[in-house]
């Protein structure tokens, strides 16, 4: 077995059983105090870089010794409870701005904290009517501890039905020309602070519907994440994903002349699917990340693609990137 494949391997494995167990009610994880010492992911993987080359027993003690005592302490630091086992709180105070005319919430639980209402957990509707004389669609999604799901298409320009714990959606829109922007943002400016309630049941969903008539670039910006998006109905310009410990999962539809997409994780999994007659690029830099690839040609050290990919009309190129992550792409 190749020395530089078992570390981030052996840490790749870990931490999925880790998300299994804590996903099934075997143990109780806080994740908050784990994204607090991920550090710890840098030093092992920089011993791993610095030992690369060294296949001496001396070498390969030191990197076996380095990642047992990391690990050992991440874990017996995210398995120890304290009274903020239920929540991720970053420290900021729970205070909101209201005072937003685009978006409506149905059936908010709330609490009055002086002259500031505390949302402590709700469902919101947020919605953006369609123009026909929009042809190229922007949308900018920030915020983590979110299960993102987008499937569906509908007759305004974007919809959204969330479920919301100790924060808030803000929708907001801006027209230029015939390119229409809209900003889906849970850490708004509006807002007085933030604190997440992530623990348990408590997460955030938001479940998100568009136009299938202009064409799109989405840019999706999150931390702690889960996306589950296909985009086989809708015309995909570009397409970026930013995450650090996020789980995506991405179907594409036919490239325009030109499709980008691009992804960019920390310690993530990652599926892409693409259309097994479309002409596609892929491009890696995945550092310690596991990566499989399935019908492209291998054309360089870190670059495959579809035959025929020259001479096709319509091209999509894909970029992944990650320190520690689990990369698939594969065609349907």
């Amino acid at each position: 077995m190749r020395n530089d494949k078992l570390i981030p391997g052996t840490i790749l494995v870990i931490i999925g059983i880790l998300f299994l167990m804590d996903n099934f009610g075997l143990i109780h994880f806080s994740w908050s105090n784990f994204f607090h010492l991920w550090p710890i992911i840098l030093v092992i993987a920089g011993v791993n870089l610095v030992f690369s080359h060294n296949r001496s027993g001396v070498a390969t003690a030191i990197k076996i010794i380095v990642l047992i005592v990391g690990l050992g302490f991440l874990i017996f630091s995210g398995l120890r409870r304290h009274q903020y086992d239920n929540n991720w709180d970053f420290g900021f105070n729970r205070h909101y701005d209201y005072n937003d005319s685009d978006t409506t919430d149905d059936n908010d639980d709330d609490e009055m904290d002086g002259d500031s209402i505390v949302k402590v957990e709700g469902n919101g509707h947020y919605q953006e009517a369609y123009k026909p004389e929009i042809k190229l669609a922007r949308l900018n999604i920030t915020g983590g501890g979110t299960s993102y799901t987008l499937k569906d298409a509908t007759n305004n320009l974007f919809e959204a039905d969330t479920k919301e714990y100790s924060d808030r959606y803000v929708l907001t829109s801006s027209v230029d020309s015939a390119t229409q922007t809209l900003d889906f943002d849970m850490n708004n400016k509006h807002h007085h602070g933030i604190h997440f309630n992530f623990g348990g049941n408590k997460a955030n969903k938001a479940y998100i519907k568009l136009n299938n008539n202009p064409e799109w670039e989405i840019r999706v910006q999150t931390g702690a994440t889960k996306l589950d998006f296909d985009l086989t109905n809708f015309k995909i310009r570009k397409l970026k994903l930013e995450g650090g410990a996020a789980s995506f999962h991405v179907k594409m539809g036919q490239p325009l002349a030109e499709s980008r997409v691009e992804v960019s994780t920390g310690v993530s999994e990652v599926s892409l699917n693409v259309p097994q007659n479309a002409a596609c690029r892929i491009t890696t830099e995945t550092g310690l990340s596991s990566k499989s690839i399935t019908g492209f040609q291998n054309t360089g050290e870190n670059e495959y693609e579809t035959p025929g990919f020259d001479k096709a009309a319509n091209k999509m190129y894909i970029k992944l990137s990650g320190g520690i992550s689990d990369f698939k792409v594969k065609q349907y």
